[in-house]
């Protein structure tokens, strides 16, 4: 998962949003498709939707797959080759011209790698702790709080209040918590809100998806020691590594291309809109692939959260429309 879709850049490589970024950890979307998508056809727009929907299946169908290879080499080795993978698909596609870079142009996209390698180490060792549906829903909080403030509304404040009751519901904090795997999932979500920002300086930067794809390719280099390292530990085995990369193509390369597809149809606020559907999915796909079977009060807690972000950004859909009408007057 990643692109971001902020107020006035959408990028990502594999992750992102509208005010609430989503992501998706998706590489590289520009700021003009909004308004193309905003007169897309009914027939094209439903497409859009479809392909938004697919896409965030496929995205927590990747990381279920990812996580039946845990046993044999660990979070870490499944995260090693997804990064693998993500920077095989996206670096010729995205074809960076990194020769030509500016240090203005490589400290953020260093930056991008770090945070983007962490984010995904992160919630996969959370997933393997905790659960697909409570892991994701948890980093979902990231680009929720980068929608919450920029929102700057009353009713942003509201849905900050509905976010913490989710969580509380979600985590259900008591003895038996594993509060490491909370925190994971937690730093997760710190650093999806990262990515998206530093998303946003990279965007204006470097052209296109150039950036992302840099970022990518770097953090597979950095995880080439990692994977070095954890195979020798753990001796990775045909199936195991199969599940690994099924999850890169999965979690990275089908996102990318039916999220930059989806983002020619659909605008931007209602892109993040959908993009909500993951931590359901995510709990949906845990239930199901993996029988990671919720409680009541942990649905609850998904559905307040989801809620609040699609609230979210339509308050800030809402705030500029409002501005006009005044100045109109």
């Amino acid at each position: 998962m990643i692109v971001d879709l902020s107020t006035d850049t959408a990028s990502i490589p594999v992750t992102v949003t509208a005010t609430a970024s989503v992501e998706t950890p998706t590489f590289g979307a520009t700021p003009h498709r909004e308004a193309g998508a905003q007169d897309a056809a009914p027939s094209r727009r439903l497409l859009g939707v479809a392909t938004l929907l697919g896409s965030a299946l496929s995205n927590q169908v990747g990381a279920a797959v990812g996580s039946l290879a845990f046993p044999v080499i660990g979070s870490v080795g499944v995260v090693a080759v997804r990064q693998f993978v993500a920077a095989i698909v996206l670096i010729p596609l995205a074809r960076p011209k990194v020769r030509s870079y500016t240090w203005a142009q490589w400290w953020p996209v260093l930056l991008l790698a770090v945070v983007f390698g962490t984010m995904n180490l992160a919630l996969y060792t959370s997933i393997g702790r905790i659960g697909l549906g409570l892991a994701v829903t948890l980093e979902f909080l990231g680009p929720l709080a980068v929608a919450l403030v920029s929102s700057r509304s009353r009713g942003a404040l509201l849905c900050a209040v509905a976010a913490l009751v989710g969580v509380v519901a979600v985590t259900n904090p008591q003895g038996s918590t594993d509060f490491f795997g909370v925190g994971l999932g937690l730093l997760a979500a710190v650093c999806w809100a990262s990515y998206i920002l530093l998303n946003r300086t990279v965007g204006r930067r470097i052209p296109g998806a150039g950036g992302a794809a840099t970022a990518a390719g770097v953090s597979a280099i950095l995880f080439i020691p990692v994977a070095i390292v954890t195979f020798i530990i753990l001796p990775p085995t045909i199936p195991a590594l199969a599940f690994a990369v099924v999850a890169g193509v999965l979690s990275s390369a089908v996102p990318y291309v039916a999220d930059l597809s989806a983002l020619r149809r659909v605008p931007a606020q209602l892109f993040g809109i959908l993009m909500s559907v993951n931590p359901i999915f995510a709990a949906l796909v845990g239930a199901v692939v993996l029988s990671q079977g919720l409680a009541l009060v942990e649905w609850a807690g998904i559905a307040i959260i989801v809620g609040a972000n699609a609230a979210t950004l339509m308050l800030h859909r809402v705030r500029p429309a409002a501005k006009r009408t005044t100045l109109a007057r």
